[in-house]
């Protein structure tokens, strides 16, 4: 490493005095490999559930990509470092027929820097997206809707797109200097923590040597200058047989056996004992605490937005200088007046960013689906068949009734009836019937049925939809009331009167939303259906049917959820007659009622769809 440095040193000279020629100095720089540009192979698109995956093949896995996103544009941007594509590879497609949120893809050399690709992505609005790292391949994710990625895909989706970039990756706690200068390593073996050592390799094989004498070996190899302080020159004396370890992770280790402790200023270590910097450091608190009260005082006006004044600051004073910070509210204005240190005053100012946002409102949309079905038939004889027969025959022949029930008539040698195809009233009859009435026909007279031929089938659907916005924790009721006027009789005989009365009939929904750190909301609903049935008398109240459902849901962002629901289905058959005799065929219909089966069918069915609509502003959506 000192060889490097000399040599860098000494070329550094030479050019300075003019020592090395021009052409010299270009040979040095040709010497410099050139490196060779990837291929993107295919840019692929597909849809898999809630999420879109764009794939950027490669023939390389050594390549670097980038990503960042147009908010103003609804656009995400991937740059693909080293790397050029065929004109048939870069061609823009339209992903607009998917129902997710990419409508469009084109990629192009990114302008200014033609060994680079740049793809963009055209989105309908602005979600999360993921860049993730596979053999030869860089894939981004995007969610379709808000809240597909939890937490823990955002926590795993970094580190993917971090190792796509090429840059290095720090695990949880694990700490690694900023380069292999001798400064940034001292630098990370004053912190606490996991740490990673890229020092130079060494070697010590020392029998009871003398820790200075260690630590002076170990400076010598990397460069380092250490100063030892007095209470720790008496260290007793230590045997190593340490063989190619880096050198700042034996550095790290004789000063752990030795409880000392480190302190960077450059490339100079003074190193002294744990109870020594322990001292120091309360005396330091000591200092900072008195010059902390001697500190001047500035005060400011924080304009608040969206927060409550008093809420805020019952949060703000637990951050304030005990005895000397005040906070105070203008409710006129909506402000704080904040009175502290310049670096109290900066950290409220943070503390007031990320707390003032709006609150998170959602739109809550119910859907309320009743299907209704009924069926019924009649067939058969009204009363059965009605015949008189004289055998001697003296009656005369006089036809009445045809097809209607009053009396008179004329002379006719045959009967007559009356047929209505539409099921209509025919003669003061019921729906569907057809009737023959004969007073007397030759010897036959007083013949009379009444055959009843009659199918009914009725179909209904309602849709109800209410709909409410409110904010998270903020309970919304919308109601709405049908009414229905009906008579009301009082009294009796004289002093009867007639009045009016409504019943009610209401619409109703309640709804308390809570929206979850993963972008789920969670949804305390209560939803009550009320509606008129038919009406039996004017003089009494109107039925009413009515669903109802109180119920507690987790549902995704924009998702839409069955809550609950509710299928009646009712058939009903009856059949009395004269034992044996009506089961006959065909005579049977002469010894048995009416064959009068019905089917009713009723399905009610609740939807709730709950939607975020101020994501980015709330701050559930990273602006970028």
């Amino acid at each position: 490493m000192k060889k490097g440095i000399l040599s860098v040193l000494l070329l550094g000279s030479l050019f300075s005095f003019g020592l090395l020629a021009q052409d010299e100095l270009a040979a040095v720089v040709e010497e410099k490999p050139k490196t060779e540009l990837a291929e993107i192979r295919a840019i692929n698109f597909r849809q898999v559930g809630e999420i879109s995956e764009l794939e950027i093949v490669l023939d390389s896995n050594k390549v670097a990509a980038k990503k960042f996103s147009v908010v103003d544009d609804k656009q995400i941007i991937i740059d693909v470092k080293g790397a050029q594509a065929t004109e048939r590879v870069m061609r823009a497609f339209d992903t607009s027929e998917f129902s997710g949120s990419v409508i469009f893809v084109s990629a192009y050399p990114k302008p200014g820097a033609v060994e680079d690709t740049r793809i963009a992505l055209q989105l309908r609005d602005n979600v999360r997206s993921v860049l993730k790292r596979k053999a030869n391949r860089i894939v981004l994710e995007v969610e379709n809707r808000f809240g597909v990625f939890d937490q823990r895909d955002i926590t795993e989706a970094k580190s993917f797109e971090e190792k796509a970039s090429g840059e290095e990756v720090n695990v949880g706690r694990l700490l690694v200097p900023k380069s292999d200068a001798v400064e940034d390593i001292l630098e990370n073996l004053t912190l606490a923590g996991r740490k990673k050592y890229i020092g130079s390799r060494i070697s010590l094989n020392v029998k009871n040597l003398p820790v200075l004498e260690i630590l002076k070996m170990i400076a010598e190899a990397s460069g380092f200058n250490i100063i030892l302080t007095d209470d720790i020159k008496n260290l007793a004396p230590l045997s190593l047989n340490l063989t190619n370890i880096p050198w700042d992770q034996a550095l790290d280790t004789i000063l752990g056996l030795n409880k000392l402790v480190a302190k960077k200023n450059g490339i100079i270590l003074m190193i002294q004992s744990l109870a020594t910097a322990t001292v120091d450091k309360q005396r330091e608190a000591e200092a900072k605490l008195l010059n902390l009260k001697q500190e001047p005082l500035v005060t400011k006006v924080f304009p608040i937005s969206y927060a409550n004044t008093t809420d805020m600051m019952v949060i703000l004073t637990e951050y304030l200088t005990a005895d000397r910070g005040k906070v105070n509210e203008d409710k006129r204005t909506n402000s704080l007046i904040v009175k502290d240190t310049p670096d109290v005053i900066e950290k409220i100012r943070k503390i007031i960013e990320v707390l003032d946002t709006q609150t998170p409102q959602v739109l809550i949309e119910s859907r309320i689906v009743e299907v209704s079905e009924s069926y019924s038939k009649t067939l058969g004889l009204e009363n059965g068949l009605g015949i008189s027969y004289d055998p001697v025959g003296q009656q005369s022949s006089d036809i009445t009734n045809v097809g209607q029930s009053g009396t008179g008539g004329t002379n006719n040698s045959g009967p007559g009836f009356s047929f209505n195809t539409a099921g209509g009233l025919i003669s003061g009859s019921n729906n569907g019937i057809m009737n023959l009435s004969i007073s007397q026909f030759g010897r036959i007279f007083d013949l009379n049925f009444r055959l009843q031929l009659l199918e009914s089938e009725s179909k209904g659907k309602i849709i109800s939809s209410p709909k409410v916005v409110t904010q998270n924790k903020q309970e919304a009721k919308l109601t709405t009331r049908r009414t229905e006027a009906y008579l009301v009789l009082t009294g009796a005989g004289d002093t009867a009167t007639t009045g009016a009365d409504t019943a009610e009939a209401i619409l109703e929904l309640a709804v308390t939303p809570q929206i979850t750190n993963e972008g789920s909301i969670s949804l305390k609903v209560s939803v009550t259906k009320e509606d008129f049935a038919e009406r039996v008398s004017a003089q009494l109240p109107p039925n009413k049917t009515g669903n109802a459902v109180q119920t507690n849901v987790l549902v995704d962002n924009g998702s839409t959820i069955v809550i609950g629901g509710v299928y009646e289905y009712v058939k009903r058959e009856s059949i009395s007659g004269i034992p044996y005799l009506k089961d006959i065929p065909i005579l049977g219909w002469l010894f048995r009622n009416q064959y009068n089966p019905s089917t009713s069918k009723r399905e009610v069915i609740i939807f709730i769809t709950p939607r975020i609509i101020n994501q980015e502003e709330a701050g559930l959506i990273e602006r970028t």
